[in-house]
């Protein structure tokens, strides 16, 4: 990379990355609906090795308050629901022949409170992901050669409007997921 624009573009898709994985941290953290993706950190001693629960089982929410697990091997309905419950979710599963209910207790308001801490702290994570795309593009741009210091500059000014721009999207994630979590 020896360009201005390659440069930039790099540090544009590094920032891209950071919103889209504090986007995805996010959906892992239980609010007060249901939803499958609330189960994707969960892994199952299954075949040998710990696997991620959406290959072993169907997760489905059929309701605003219930998961349902459906294994897709029978023998291992055990091991699932074991696996949901030291998963460290606060989730108490219960197997009803071969499907299992995953039903979503109120969150208490000390929890949600917890919970609100969690997503400061891994927004924290992309806006700190998104300052390193930053630091390395400005520092990449003031080692070139060849280049008048008014296009450094600029571009210095670009990669500075690009990182706001990602660090507004990361703070209008942490507000929807804030209020989707104190919502009663």
């Amino acid at each position: 990379m020896s360009t201005i624009p390659e440069l930039t573009k790099h540090a544009r898709d590094l920032m891209h990355k950071a919103v889209e994985s504090t986007k995805r941290e996010f959906t892992g953290i239980r609010s007060n609906k249901a939803t499958p993706s609330l189960l994707d950190t969960v892994r199952v001693e299954a075949y040998g090795s710990a696997v991620p629960i959406n290959q072993v089982a169907m997760v489905a929410a059929p309701e605003p308050r219930l998961l349902t697990v459906q294994p897709f091997d029978k023998s291992l309905a055990n091991t699932i629901e074991k696996a949901i419950r030291d998963a460290g979710l606060g989730l108490n599963p219960a197997t009803q022949g071969n499907l299992i209910r995953v039903p979503l207790p109120a969150l208490s308001e000390e929890r949600r409170k917890e919970l609100v801490k969690v997503v400061h702290k891994l927004a924290e994570e992309g806006r700190i992901a998104v300052r390193h795309a930053r630091t390395d593009a400005i520092s990449r741009i003031k080692k070139l050669e060849h280049v008048s210091s008014d296009d450094k500059t600029r571009a210095e000014k670009d990669v500075q409007k690009l990182t706001d721009d990602h660090i507004k999207q990361i703070d209008g994630l942490i507000h929807a997921k804030e209020a989707e979590i104190m919502e009663v």
